[in-house]
């Protein structure tokens, strides 16, 4: 099995006549331990088109060092994620334990040696009082081999690695280096760095000078590798995973409904759909993440006389299985052809997207009249809430409303680009309502949940009594709809000033 930890390092480029400075003055340190060197070889596998490498993610074997094997590195926000694997699996085989998670980046493509590193590495480990290791610093002289062929290049680069010291530590490190002439890396890894030729250069120019398709698909191509990068991550049960890979389909989701006329309308209608199954796979599973949260929350909270029987077990393990069914069927449907379908067809669609004429009209003017378009369909929306006939009307009407302000709180967040703080400013509005009826609908299921759970408990001779305890007090958290609808009209008057229709 693969052990993973999260790499928090910083990369410096430095010349051949560099000198280390003297690393035992920074904060916390009390000593510098020298390691000696290291010969480091490691043979990196991607597809023939690497798309790890375009992805940051790189797969090696490396042999040497302290730490010899499989090693997958995953890009995790600003850090790295990295996942190693003892076996001495030879290449070209891949472990069974590293395929899965490679899966979304590769989408089927066979894997092969593209890069050969070997590295002379000098190690200095950075101590506290009590001989802990703060940090790894690592000074590596490269030499770069591309496979199957190509010409070799070479290079030197400064790790700092944290082992159990902090950022602090690290920012402080980095001033030290600069200060004695090292510059900040220009790539995120050596992969990176060795096959800079194969890999798309940034998007030329700002994005207000670009056309409103340009920044469509710009953002559209970051939410899918989001999308991308999440997936192994819920492959590996960690935590909120689930939450933002979800947050990620219904982004892209709700960017094709946004940039709709765009873009040819049958495709983006098709990738939405396939988009609304992915959300629905993956919904189950959050939901019972939120609904066990909220509910060993509100029992922990009750007076110890107001818990008759084994609420907390029961909670627990209703919860926990609802879990554990709907996260197989999320792995099952990761691992099969209609998501991978899927990644290619939104791959191919980000490489070559079907623009319609629309499409090449200048960033600010069309991009302000799509958002106009998604403030338009909450207000239509939140106008339906009046007419409703019944309470369970009202509240089907107040959740299209928050569906509605999502998708335009996407909308604004995705021109951010364009139109910065007007377009965050916009986007917050849409949030705040978004949180505001958020809170009646949670409530509501809610107490679906517990009046579930109640007969349960019943059927098998348990006390129902805490779980109406909590039904009255979910219903009283749900707050005052009027107050809410006034908090809705009040957002929505304050949007179409700063974003008319």
């Amino acid at each position: 099995m693969a052990t993973a930890h999260l790499e928090v390092e910083s990369k410096y480029d430095v010349d051949g006549r560099f000198a280390l400075p003297d690393l035992a003055s920074l904060p916390g340190v009390a000593a510098v331990q020298r390691q000696g060197v290291r010969q480091l070889t490691a043979t990196y596998f991607d597809t023939e088109d690497v798309r790890l490498a375009r992805a940051a993610a790189t797969l090696r074997r490396r042999t040497g060092g302290t730490d010899p094997g499989w090693h997958l590195k995953l890009p995790a926000g600003s850090d790295r994620l990295e996942l190693r694997e003892s076996a001495r699996t030879p290449p070209p085989a891949v472990p069974a334990s590293l395929v899965p998670l490679v899966r979304s980046r590769t989408r089927g493509e066979p894997l092969a040696p593209v890069l050969r590193l070997r590295t002379r590495r000098y190690v200095q480990l950075l101590l506290d009082a009590d001989g802990r290791v703060l940090a790894e610093v690592a000074d590596d002289r490269v030499i770069a081999e591309p496979l199957p062929e190509g010409g070799p290049s070479s290079w030197r680069e400064i790790e700092v690695e944290l082992v159990d010291g902090d950022r602090d530590l690290l920012a402080a490190a980095g001033r030290a280096l600069r200060s004695a002439g090292a510059k900040r890396a220009r790539t995120a890894s050596k992969l990176a760095r060795a096959l800079a030729d194969r890999l798309p250069a940034a998007p030329a120019g700002k994005p207000s000078s670009r056309t409103a398709g340009e920044v469509a698909v710009a953002h559209i191509a970051g939410q899918l590798a989001e999308l991308q990068g999440r997936d192994p991550q819920v492959r590996l049960g960690i935590e909120d995973s689930v939450h933002r890979m979800r947050v990620a389909s219904r982004r892209l989701r709700s960017a094709l409904a946004t940039f709709r006329p765009l873009f040819d309308r049958e495709t983006g209608d098709r990738l939405r759909e396939e988009l609304k199954w992915l959300g629905g796979v993956l919904g189950p599973a959050r939901d019972a993440e939120v609904m066990h949260e909220r509910l060993r929350t509100a029992v922990e909270g009750l007076a110890a006389e107001l818990v008759v029987g084994p609420v907390k077990g029961r909670i627990d393990e209703e919860l926990n299985a609802v879990y554990k069914d709907a996260f197989d069927q999320v792995i099952a449907e990761l691992d099969g052809e209609r998501y991978r379908r899927l990644l290619d067809a939104l791959n191919d669609f980000v490489a070559d997207p079907p623009y319609t004429e629309r499409a090449h009209a200048g960033a600010r003017r069309e991009l302000r009249r799509r958002v106009a378009h998604s403030l338009g369909r909450v207000e239509r929306a939140f106008a339906e809430v009046d007419a409703a006939d019944s309470a369970d009307q009202r509240d089907l009407r107040l959740h299209e409303v928050r569906k509605s302000a999502k998708r335009a709180r996407y909308a604004g967040e995705s021109v951010t680009d364009v139109f910065a703080a007007r377009a965050r400013a916009f986007a917050g509005r849409m949030e705040h309502i978004q949180e505001t009826l958020g809170a009646h609908q949670d409530s509501i299921v809610a107490r679906h949940t517990l009046f579930e759970l109640a007969e349960r408990a019943d059927q098998e001779g348990e006390s129902g009594f805490t779980y109406g305890v909590l039904h009255g007090l979910q219903a009283a958290a749900d707050g005052d709809t009027d107050a809410s609808c006034v908090v809705v009209r009040r957002e929505l008057k304050q949007a179409a000033g700063h974003w008319p229709t």
